[in-house]
């Protein structure tokens, strides 16, 4: 029988989402980045200033950094996950607008179905990886 617990495998998915977030936040303060993102934003969305699409292109990666940095340190660990919950639902209409314009953003305009599937398949698993373990509940699994 193994000696894996749910505790090693939500250390395990929060590693990993961590690397993920990180990663992907850090991508966001490169300039073709940058542009290909601004891009994305949809024009509803778009306003001149402080929140300029750039702005809010490095304001997300910020947010993804922070984000995977939190799944890190164990007292910040449910909050950082709810955040980047709340962070890949609020994103989503840009992604949303790239899938409807694959002729302008190529290859990174994965098709909407997708798309979602893949941004419920990373709730599901932030989810998973903060959920607090109770004795209990380790004990049944």
């Amino acid at each position: 029988m193994s000696s894996v617990t749910l505790t090693d495998v939500q250390f395990v998915l929060r590693l990993l989402l961590a690397v993920v977030f990180i990663g992907a936040g850090v991508t966001h303060f490169l300039p073709s980045v940058q542009r290909t993102m601004a891009a994305m934003i949809p024009p509803r969305l778009r306003s001149t200033g402080i929140l300029n699409p750039r702005a809010l292109v490095v304001l997300t990666g910020l947010c993804e950094i922070a984000g995977g940095l939190g799944l890190l340190y164990r007292p910040l660990i449910v909050t950082s996950g709810v955040c980047l919950i709340v962070f890949l639902v609020a994103v989503f209409p840009a992604n949303a607008f790239a899938a409807r314009h694959p002729e302008r953003f190529g290859r990174i305009a994965i098709p909407l179905v997708p798309r979602l599937l893949g941004q419920a398949l990373l709730v599901a698993l932030i989810a998973l990886a903060i959920v607090p373990v109770t004795s209990a509940v380790a004990a049944q699994l």
